[in-house]
């Protein structure tokens, strides 16, 4: 099953007189939606606007773990275990928070800044009661960023069961859309087509998603529902999908996830 959740659907938060701009897909801060709460392991997925010189002061995290794609601009990220660090588009940032962190993130650069932060919470097929995501199991905080991510290539998050895909496309390109119980398909820019592959389609892979495809390979086109910048596409049980760029240049950021998060 497909589901497209608009962008302009999305709640809207943050403080205009601070510079910040917010967008949540799911429940998140003072808004909550009992049907609403996550999907898969990914229980935040937000759009974040912050004029020059705006942030967030410093707060904290526990038994996350927080992957963050700056599209345009230069995040500052400064956290209580000592890390500094500068992420510019086209890098991925990854910070468990484990046991407990405490961190400020700002717009450290002259112009505005664009990112997409998502949360999963920890836990595996087959963990024992509270592995993963008890207090009494945190781990240490641990923080990463993988500087210009080359297209195709999956980040794997840990202690999850969850694989960020990011692609890039040109009008008509297609890529495959990975075969997975949950998958998260956000647009960062531009628009893309999702639907049933093309007859010579190659089936995807469980961990890839460039897996049997490439730019502009041959074939019919997916027909299926069109996403623009800021739509998303929850998918369950996905299986021989594809994604085509419908208004050059796209990317996209998918997740494959293949559990939900455990409670205990």
């Amino acid at each position: 099953m497909l589901q497209v959740w608009r962008g302009t659907d999305r709640y809207r938060g943050g403080d205009e007189a601070a510079g910040i701009d917010t967008r949540h897909a799911f429940s998140f801060s003072g808004f909550y939606d009992p049907d609403n709460v996550g999907f898969g392991q990914l229980v935040a997925c937000n759009e974040e606007r912050l004029a020059p010189g705006a942030g967030f002061p410093e707060h904290p995290h526990r038994d996350v773990e927080i992957v963050t794609w700056v599209a345009e601009g230069e995040l500052e990220h400064i956290d209580s275990t000592g890390r500094t660090s500068r992420v510019r588009a086209g890098d991925v940032q990854r910070m468990g928070a484990g046991r407990g962190v405490r961190h400020i993130e700002r717009n450290a650069g002259p112009g505005p800044l664009r990112f997409v932060q998502m949360w999963l919470v920890p836990g595996v097929r087959g963990s024992a009661p509270g592995e993963g995501h008890d207090p009494g199991y945190g781990y240490e905080p641990e923080y990463e960023v993988v500087h210009g991510i080359a297209d195709g290539t999956p980040f794997a998050v840990p202690r999850t069961e969850a694989v960020m895909h990011v692609r890039r496309l040109g009008e008509g390109e297609r890529t495959a859309v990975p075969d997975a119980a949950w998958v998260y398909v956000h647009v960062v820019r531009g628009s893309a087509e999702i639907g049933s592959g093309g007859s010579d389609a190659t089936a995807s892979g469980s961990s890839d998603a460039s897996s049997g495809e490439g730019p502009g390979a041959a074939g019919a086109a997916p027909t299926g529902e069109l996403l623009d910048a800021g739509d998303a596409a929850r998918i369950t049980d996905a299986r021989d999908l594809e994604a085509r760029g419908a208004g050059g240049p796209v990317e996209l950021l998918m997740w494959e996830m293949h559990a939900e998060p455990g409670y205990g």
